[in-house]
């Protein structure tokens, strides 16, 4: 869709593509925060034994991994149903759910009920990672998806840099339950707008056999139903859907590809975020410069992926992702030599481009290379699987941290993981046409198609 086209969409389509990338956005932002800030509030947990009881750090660590395991448990049942019973409901549910597991969980006294409200937590920021994609990917302009996507998964890091700012700011006036009440909020005030604003996909319901209700949104949100997908109830029932069509002969090796492509991608941004403070510690810089380095790290994720998502919508995906990847390994190798404080900050940044940029590339990737009726389940398996990578990270840090390993040696081994997210991806199969969305005033809205998957060669 060229320029001209863009500003000839629908008014009604623009308005509900920003509530629904709004909405979206701002959900990651509190899912990011609630998945950092227990990393700010464990020094107050380990210190004081009256808020928990006495912990140990090999308890506390084991706190943190119940939100992520609840996460991977969220994501995979998110797959398992979101492709059945629409995007809208899975967004609204789990809104609330995260909300209400955050509220609770500023009102525990013991470790017991602690760990096992951030597990329950987790499955809420799971299921809406593993759902936004899938919507946005079907109600984006074709020549925007990945950017709109960009977009929506930059809340997970803007989300983390809230957590740590709120923390240094707020925690000595409100203390760490104060914090986690913060990250209660959403359901007073995002469910509302979701409510009232957020529609379910046209697309979802077109391929689900609704073609009256898909008509009746289209016509109200503005957004264009696809060209080629009549709505057939008995077709829809005989489809495989969901984690089902992941497994036919069409997706089956790219669904694996495509889950260690996220693997990779979790794994650097949850190892490089738990210890890279530490790594530099080992090289000689200070506690002061914790924060700025992991600052810089997630500020790059945030700029860099949103430049490199319009690299992706006009060059193809599959080509951005591969090139981040290499620019992840190039830049940890680097941070192994003796460079000024500025050029190590910027190689940070760019480490940050090329680890969770790249993995909010991958979420985009993943929504656009599936079909609609098996979409969320696609992103539901790459957000699962990659998150055992965001498991495995922080316990692969550490095990070099501590065995002693040379920091140079440690930043060799995460930029051995970017040159193996490049080679896997060049080898994910090019995807399948499937029908595409016709923009009003565009070539495609009078009858030509476009791949909806990856157009890289």
């Amino acid at each position: 869709m060229n320029a001209h086209a863009h500003r000839n969409v629908d008014p009604r389509h623009r308005d509900s593509l920003r509530w629904i990338v709004g909405i979206a956005t701002v959900a990651l932002v509190f899912d990011g925060y609630d998945l950092v800030v227990y990393g700010t509030v464990v020094p107050t947990l380990l210190r004081d034994p009256g808020q928990l009881g006495a912990l140990t750090p090999g308890q506390a660590g084991a706190l943190g991994s119940y939100a992520l395991m609840g996460v991977l448990v969220g994501a995979l049942v998110a797959g398992a149903i979101g492709d059945r019973v629409g995007r809208r409901r899975i967004m609204l549910v789990n809104i609330a759910w995260f909300s209400i597991g955050m509220g609770l969980t500023a009102t525990t006294t013991s470790y017991t009920a602690f760990g096992v409200l951030r597990f329950l937590t987790g499955i809420g920021v799971g299921a809406l990672v593993a759902t936004v994609g899938a919507l946005v990917a079907e109600f984006a302009p074709p020549d925007r998806r990945y950017f709109y996507n960009a977009i929506v998964y930059s809340g997970v890091p803007a989300g983390g840099v809230l957590a740590a700012l709120l923390a240094l700011l707020t925690s000595d006036s409100i203390g760490w339950r104060g914090l986690f009440l913060i990250g209660a909020l959403p359901i007073v005030l995002l469910l509302p707008a979701a409510l009232l604003r957020l529609p379910e996909s046209p697309q979802w319901l077109l391929a689900r056999g609704h073609g009256e209700r898909a008509r009746r949104v289209a016509e109200r949100t503005g957004v264009p139903l696809p060209e080629a997908l009549p709505a057939q109830p008995g077709r829809a029932a005989k489809e495989k859907v969901g984690f089902a069509a992941l497994a036919t002969r069409r997706y089956a090796l790219a669904t694996f590809l495509l889950g260690l492509m996220s693997f990779s991608g979790l794994l650097l941004t949850y190892g490089l975020n738990t210890w890279l403070p530490e790594i530099m510690g080992r090289n000689g810089y200070g506690p002061s410069y914790s924060l700025s380095f992991l600052l810089t790290l997630n500020g790059g994720a945030i700029v860099g992926g949103l430049l490199a998502s319009r690299g992706a919508d006009r060059l193809g995906a599959q080509r951005v992702i591969a090139a981040t990847f290499g620019l992840a390994a190039v830049s940890l190798g680097l941070l192994t030599f003796q460079l000024p404080l500025a050029v190590l900050l910027a190689l940070v940044a760019v480490a940050g481009v090329g680890t969770l940029g790249t993995q909010v590339l991958i979420y985009g990737f993943v929504s656009h290379y599936y079909d609609t009726v098996s979409r969320a389940a696609g992103v539901a398996w790459c957000a699962g699987f990659g998150r055992l990578g965001g498991i495995v990270g922080p316990v692969v840090g550490g095990a070099l941290v501590g065995a002693g390993v040379p920091p140079t040696y440690t930043f060799y081994v995460f930029a051995g993981v970017g040159i193996a997210g490049l080679l896997v991806t060049g080898f994910v199969p090019r995807g399948t046409p499937v029908p595409a969305v016709a923009a009003p005033g565009t070539r495609a809205d009078r009858g030509a198609s476009v791949l909806e998957h990856e157009r890289a060669s």
